[in-house]
């Protein structure tokens, strides 16, 4: 099956890529603040909508960062495989973001609703990143 002529929507599927690749590096930034210093969130662990300690917690964003940047890098270059996986780590991350409101409400808030934007993106034009990257010419 041929992919569709890029349209103006390939900006969105480039946005949404860009926008996992530097996501993922703030995702693995709140990680290691978790990691490194569990004083800097005011709300308990025990405060959580699961009750974690900030390390545990520290150490799944730091992996959940490494693996969103990489599936934003496979994005950007067209590959089906990190469309599917974009789409479920967007959708992975808006739950884990959901679940750390309480600890960082304006932060999780800004990473849900992207999250929402790079799910659309990549479930309804992805695939015309693929003849973007080729050259295609809309």
């Amino acid at each position: 099956m041929e992919a569709p002529q890029p349209t103006g929507w390939v900006g969105w599927v480039a946005l949404a890529g860009i926008g996992m690749m530097i996501l993922g590096c703030f995702q693995a930034f709140m990680g290691l603040v978790g990691i490194f210093n569990t004083d800097f969130y005011v709300v308990t662990a025990n405060n959580l909508a699961i009750p974690v300690n900030y390390t545990a917690w520290g150490w799944f964003h730091l992996a959940m960062g490494v693996i969103v940047f990489l599936a934003g890098a496979a994005i950007t270059t067209g590959k089906t495989w990190g469309r599917v996986v974009g789409i479920t780590l967007a959708a992975l991350q808006a739950l884990v973001n959901f679940a750390w409101l309480p600890a960082y409400p304006v932060w999780s808030t800004i990473v849900i609703a992207f999250d929402v934007l790079v799910i659309y993106a990549l479930a309804v034009h992805g695939r015309e990143m693929k003849a973007f990257d080729r050259g295609a010419v809309p």
